[in-house]
C-alpha cells in the first residue's frame, strides 16, 4: 500500500513571470494512477489541509510569511524565488507544507508515506529561494517535534542541489539533523553547512553514487538513531535532467530511494519524502521517474516491515489537524 498525500492546489496556474512549470505535479499523480491501473497495486491518496500560519511563524520570519499570505512579497524575494507570489502560489504552499507534515504523520503509522509535491529545501527565514517559497521540511520537523510525535529528525536530502535552507533554518537545533550529498558544483553557489555534507564531482554515475551512499547513510542512521527520516527524494541526479550535474540512470535512482528505504526501516524509523526537484523538456517522462521513485519506496517498505519504534508507535494517534 502507498499512501501519498496529494491536493488540487498543488498545481498552481503558472504565473506571468518566471519559468517555473507547476504542471509536473498533476502530471506525476497521472503517471503514478496509470501505473496503480496496470499493476493493480493499492495506493490511497489523502489531501492535506492548509498549514495553520502559527507554524510557517514558527520557522519562517513572520513578516515574511505575512508578505506570502497576503501577496505582498516585494519584487527581489520574488526574483530570488524564480516566480512571483500569486494567491493561487501562497494557498499551494500553504497545503504543500500540510502536505509533508500529514505524510510524516501517515510514515508513523505505516512506516513509509510520500508527498507528491514539496521538498522546497532552499527556502530560508526571510525570503524564498531557488523555485522555494517556505521550507516545507524544517517546518514539518519543528511541528513533529513540538507536539511529540518525535524526539530526533534526520533530514536525508538527496537532491542535486545543497539543502541549503534546511541547513540554516534548522543550525541551532540539537534535535533536527541535516545530511546532503548533492553536487559540489551546482546551485547553491553559495553553499550553507549541513550537519553532515558530501558534494559530488560532475558526473558521477550509479555505482560510485551508490557507493558513497552506502558509506554514509547507514552509519548516520545508527549515531543518530531518528524517529523519523524526511526524505527529500529529488530526481534531479538524473543523467537527462537539465539543471543536474550528475550522470544516475533511472534505475540508480530507484536503487538509491530503496537503499534509503531499506536502511531505515531495518531499524524500525519510518520515512516520509518529499517530491524535490526534477527539471527537464519533457516534463511527463520527469514526473513518471517521481511516480516510480514514490512506488519503489513502497514496494521496499513492504518488504522490510520491521516493527516501528516506540516513539513511531506514541505516534500513531489518528492523523489530522
Amino acid at each position: 500500500m502507498l499512501h501519498v498525500v496529494h491536493h488540487p492546489d498543488y498545481r498552481a496556474p503558472r504565473p506571468q513571470r518566471g519559468t517555473f512549470r507547476f504542471d509536473k505535479y498533476l502530471l506525476v499523480m497521472e503517471a503514478l494512477r496509470a501505473s496503480v491501473r496496470a499493476s493493480g497495486r493499492a495506493v490511497t491518496e489523502h489531501a492535506p489541509d492548509p498549514l495553520a500560519r502559527e507554524w510557517l511563524d514558527a520557522v519562517h520570519c513572520p513578516d515574511y510569511v505575512e508578505q506570502v499570505l497576503t501577496v505582498q512579497v516585494p519584487l527581489e524575494k520574488e526574483r530570488r524565488i524564480g516566480f512571483p507570489v500569486t494567491p493561487q502560489i501562497a494557498s499551494r504552499v500553504r497545503h504543500t507544507c500540510g502536505g509533508t507534515w500529514l505524510a510524516a504523520k501517515l510514515a508513523l503509522q505505516h512506516g513509509y508515506a510520500a508527498n507528491s509535491a514539496a521538498g522546497s529545501h532552499h527556502a530560508l527565514f526571510d525570503t524564498g529561494a531557488g523555485y522555494c517559497v517556505f521550507n516545507d521540511l524544517a517546518v514539518a520537523a519543528h511541528r513533529l517535534i513540538a507536539e511529540g510525535d518525535a524526539a530526533r529528525i534526520l533530514v536525508v536530502d538527496l537532491d542535486v542541489h545543497q539543502g541549503d535552507g534546511t541547513a540554516s533554518l534548522t543550525a541551532l537545533r540539537d534535535d533536527i539533523v541535516t545530511f546532503s550529498m548533492h553536487a559540489e558544483k551546482n546551485f547553491p553557489v553559495r553553499k550553507a553547512r549541513s550537519n553532515y555534507d558530501v558534494p559530488l564531482p560532475d558526473g558521477m554515475e550509479d555505482g560510485e553514487y551508490l557507493a558513497v551512499l552506502a558509506e554514509y547513510l547507514p552509519r548516520l542512521l545508527d549515531e543518530v538513531r531518528p524517529d523519523i527520516v524526511l526524505y527529500q527524494a529529488g530526481v534531479d541526479p538524473h543523467e537527462d535532467d537539465r539543471l543536474g550535474r550528475l550522470k544516475l540512470t533511472s534505475e540508480g535512482l530507484i536503487a538509491r530511494d530503496k537503499l534509503v528505504v531499506t536502511e531505515a526501516r531495518r531499524r524500525g524509523v519510518p520515512v516520509a519524502s518529499a517530491l524535490g526537484g526534477g527539471y527537464g523538456v519533457d516534463q511527463r517522462e520527469v514526473a513518471a521517474r517521481h511516480a516510480r521513485s514514490m512506488l519503489a519506496m513502497a514496494t521496499e517498505n513492504r518488504a522490510h516491515s520491521a516493527p516501528l519504534n516506540a516513539r513511531d508507535r506514541v505516534g500513531q494517534a489518528e492523523v489530522g489537524q
